[in-house]
């Protein structure tokens, strides 16, 4: 199955926290105070989970929350968190393959479209974007080379990762797929922006 993180699943927060530090949790905790009480949440490729007890710590209660992961090692992590009294949904799936029929106010993607081609960016990207409500906020926190300095590591990094990856957990990615034109085609607004680990990593939040 590609783009499946299971042979790695319980080393993985260690594995990325001694590359890159508390960058990748910083990414994503930092986009946290922007969800209000009572939203729908979607959470497509959450890891290990410990993004649920970062939310629990803000809403001990009232969200719903669905949870979307790949890898069944990483769902099971997943769902030893504590998450408060929140509501949960937890499904075993790709997000390609499965049927979302709920809407959201909040869409979390940490680190997804870094695995796919292009294609498959444009499929993902259009069926979230049709479960996102108007008004809603896409958390959209991922590697990027956009940045005009450091580029020529920047790209060596992520070769060495896709390389790494593509043999672990059979990613099918080997580029990484500028996710700017996809928000920017369906008019979405830019609200938050912040970089980290010498703009390797960006977090930003756009609005429907």
């Amino acid at each position: 199955m590609i783009n499946n993180y299971d042979k790695i699943a319980k080393h993985y927060d260690s594995l990325s926290r001694l590359v890159f530090g508390k960058s990748q949790v910083a990414a994503q905790v930092n986009q946290l105070n922007n969800i209000k009480e009572n939203s729908a949440i979607l959470i497509v490729g959450g890891g290990t989970g410990w993004i649920l007890e970062e939310i629990a710590k803000l809403h001990p209660s009232g969200l719903k929350i669905t949870y979307v992961e790949i890898s069944a090692q990483m769902l099971a992590l997943s769902k030893t968190r504590n998450c408060g009294k929140n509501e949960f949904l937890f499904i075993h799936s790709s997000i390609e393959d499965f049927s979302l029929e709920d809407h959201f106010d909040i869409i979390l993607t940490p680190f997804l479209f870094d695995n796919f081609s292009v294609e498959r960016c444009r499929i993902v990207f259009q069926k979230l974007s049709y479960r996102l409500n108007k008004g809603g906020l896409w958390f959209l926190v991922d590697f990027t080379i956009q940045a005009k300095s450091g580029k020529w590591w920047k790209k060596l990094f992520l070769k060495v990762m896709y390389k790494f990856f593509g043999l672990i957990s059979n990613v099918e990615a080997n580029n990484l797929v500028d996710m700017l034109p996809y928000f920017n085609d369906a008019n979405y607004k830019l609200i938050e922006e912040r970089s980290y680990y010498g703009q390797f990593i960006k977090a930003m939040i756009y609005q429907k």
